[in-house]
């Protein structure tokens, strides 16, 4: 079947379902703009959905690629990563080719959201599945007449068997700051990463691809745009304090972030700003 896109439920909720080539497939949510599944043709998922999630809008879904803005965790004053998780996102665009599916959400500014930050905007997400390949661009738009800064990130969860087995290359010599250790920042001095406790990183000015592997499953991973890469589980204990969480949910999951952390983004009036995560099973 030739690539194609359309228009599905999806745990209750309106979400849009990219049939690319050779039977992979994504499915990209309304709600908060946020892709909820990958899955390449050998019939591997490749993101982590938690099977407590809320799909309600009143709280975000955990899982999948959420879009963090304009605040990246409690960077500010405004509610945790920002706002436009729990927001419902438009279709502006769907396309596809012999060798791809592409789809683009959009969400601008209304009175709720100047309320909580007072900016004149539009961001959109677009999704292209390929193969064995998924890209996500996010483009923030400054559609006022005034300079804004934001932080934020593309909060992927990546599925894995189980984390304690996976080894994360490629940011080794970076300095990054250790949200677990009082914010202090550090130096990476090995050039592999093992998950055997809470992780919560964000590793500063990465322009390297990184490589994910456990077993047979290696996922690269590349960005651009995106200054930073924050590293995230929560492990036993952080775990239990997560109500969308499953107990054990944490051994399934890691979060390998493009993000804006250490320094905010400013998007001068009337310009634009692109930043994108790659996923590339290999």
């Amino acid at each position: 079947m030739k690539p194609s896109t359309e228009s599905i439920e999806f745990h209750g909720i309106e979400a849009i379902r990219l049939n690319g080539p050779r039977g992979a497939t994504a499915v990209v949510s309304r709600l908060g703009g946020q892709i909820l599944s990958w899955i390449t043709p050998d019939g591997r998922e490749h993101l982590f959905l938690s099977e407590l999630a809320v799909f309600d809008g009143s709280a975000p879904i955990r899982g999948g690629i959420p879009v963090c803005f304009p605040q990246f965790g409690g960077l500010g004053d405004l509610p945790k990563h920002g706002f436009v998780r729990t927001r419902e996102w438009s279709p502006v665009a769907q396309r596809c080719a012999d060798d791809y599916a592409l789809v683009t959400l959009e969400l601008a500014d209304d009175p709720e959201t100047r309320a909580l930050w007072p900016h004149a905007f539009r961001a959109e997400i677009t999704v292209m599945l390929e193969v064995d390949r998924i890209d996500i661009e996010f483009c923030v738009e400054n559609t006022g007449s005034a300079p804004f800064e934001f932080t934020g990130a593309l909060h992927s969860y990546l599925r894995v068997i189980q984390v304690e087995d996976v080894v994360l290359e490629g940011l080794d010599g970076h300095d990054y700051r250790d949200a677990l250790q009082g914010n202090r920042v550090m130096r990476e001095t090995g050039t592999e990463i093992q998950v055997e406790s809470a992780v919560d990183r964000a590793y500063f000015g990465v322009r390297r691809p990184q490589l994910l592997t456990a077993g047979n499953l290696s996922l690269a991973i590349q960005s651009q745009g995106f200054p930073d890469v924050v590293v995230w589980n929560p492990w036993v204990e952080g775990c239990a304090g997560l109500k969308d969480m499953a107990p054990d949910a944490w051994r399934h999951m890691l979060c390998i972030e493009a993000a804006a952390v250490r320094n905010p983004v400013v998007v001068p009036a009337a310009e634009e700003w692109y930043g994108r995560q790659t996923l590339v099973a290999v």
